[in-house]
């Protein structure tokens, strides 16, 4: 079988960087890392840690934002917003030495766009290869830079939707293309770009049905490749929809209904399967055979998890035969992947944003509050630690090497074990 593009740029990174088998990935490309499901199997993080303890740096960052950080090399690149939003920004910090290198304004807004108090005007996280860095402030523009220099290679404000809520939708590469979805109140459309040249190569609309209230039809999901028989394809949730699209192409494949809006989890996928959360409205996880045409409402949904604890905004973690949800209001809990039955549910408390990360068996849920609760994979419940830093959290957190880097209202921690 054909190997997957993603997978292919997987085992070239781990070769470049890790120089020895076994060695944990050096790179944390995008939204959720090198496959987007916030996985990073072999770093061996702490389990605990406090402002004082375990932290090898901390770094204030000018601005406002909620963009993940992205990691390449020695490089980590975020997206701020300062002067409430009229001035967006890329910010680059050294990851050894946690010194701010870079903080250029890439769009300057006369008029910023409006947000959701829980949001940011730089909330999009940014997505990184060797020598470039992409960075996306929704409708307010996306813009490309040389990571050596900091240049602007290009800038492209031509993809525009009234996000009302302020952007959230991640980008994502595929092969040479920039992908993204734009699905505000007024449209809705999933894009691809010209990762050379910001060039538009194809803009699909959202087929699905439309409401009369325009404010259900805005979601905030960023994409995720699949292998479905040998056939990549994009995964891109919506309001009220979920479809798959080819990516070279972005001819639609197939669509699911569901009752829903403002979509914001990431997809996670394995087992033949494609798992969504659904969003605002009737709030559900869907396990969808991604292998139809047209729309397979009534056809496709293997099964269906349907109580209060489905996720609006934290995305899943699928970690072998079990898949792991965080509800909003901080109630956790595992599922057979393959059945939908529930094995066990706990409360943490506090409120949830960030998506979760799964890192040598175990299990990283970080807090609005800045309380992170480490858990162990598997089919018990075993808190392990809860870690608190006393700041926000919404951005979800990176892996470089053995460090955990989070991103909090006011700064960027770098958090190992320090003999």
């Amino acid at each position: 079988m054909k190997q997957p593009w993603w997978k292919t740029l997987l085992i070239a990174g781990l070769a470049l960087t890790c120089g020895t088998a076994g060695r944990a990935l050096e790179n944390w490309p995008q939204f959720r890392g090198p496959e987007g499901q916030g996985h990073a199997d072999e770093a061996n993080l702490p389990v605990t840690w406090s402002a004082q303890h375990n932290v090898t740096w901390r770094t204030e960052l000018p601005g406002f934002g909620w963009s993940s950080p992205v990691i390449w090399g020695e490089q980590i690149w975020m997206t701020t917003a300062t002067e409430a939003g009229h001035s967006l920004r890329a910010l680059c910090v050294d990851k050894k030495s946690g010194k701010l290198l870079r903080d250029m304004e890439v769009f300057h807004r006369a008029i910023p766009v409006k947000i959701n108090s829980k949001n940011s005007h730089a909330s999009p996280t940014p997505v990184i290869e060797a020598g470039r860095v992409y960075v996306n402030f929704g409708a307010a523009g996306t813009a490309c830079l040389a990571t050596d220099t900091g240049r602007i290679l290009w800038r492209s404000e031509e993809l525009q939707t009234d996000h009302k809520e302020g952007p959230g939708s991640s980008p994502m590469l595929y092969q040479n293309l920039l992908m993204q979805a734009y699905d505000g109140t007024n449209t809705q459309f999933v894009a691809a770009l010209d990762k050379q040249t910001g060039r538009v190569v194809w803009q699909t609309s959202r087929s699905g049905a439309k409401r009369a209230n325009t404010d259900y039809n805005k979601a905030y999901s960023t994409p995720l490749p699949v292998v479905v028989q040998g056939v990549e394809q994009l995964v891109v949730p919506g309001a009220d929809w979920v479809y798959g699209y080819a990516p070279l192409t972005g001819r639609e494949l197939w669509r699911v209904g569901y009752h829903a809006f403002s979509t914001t989890p990431r997809p996670v996928t394995g087992h033949g399967l494609v798992y969504i959360c659904t969003g605002f409205g009737t709030s559900e996880l869907l396990a969808i055979r991604p292998d139809g045409q047209g729309d397979v409402t009534a056809t496709h949904i293997a099964w269906r998890y349907a109580k209060k604890d489905a996720p609006k905004k934290p995305s899943l973690l699928l970690a072998g035969d079990e898949l792991y949800l965080i509800s909003d209001s901080g109630a956790v809990v595992c599922l057979d992947a393959k059945t939908g039955t529930e094995i066990w549910r706990q409360r943490l408390g506090g409120n949830f944003s960030a998506s979760p990360i799964i890192a040598n068996g175990r299990i990283y849920f970080c807090s609005e509050e800045g309380k992170t609760s480490v858990l162990a994979a598997g089919r018990e419940f075993r808190l392990l630690a809860t870690n608190e830093l006393g700041e926000r959290i919404m951005a979800s957190p990176a892996v470089s090497g053995a460090a955990l880097f989070l991103r909090t209202d006011q700064a960027l921690y770098r958090i190992e074990n320090i003999p």
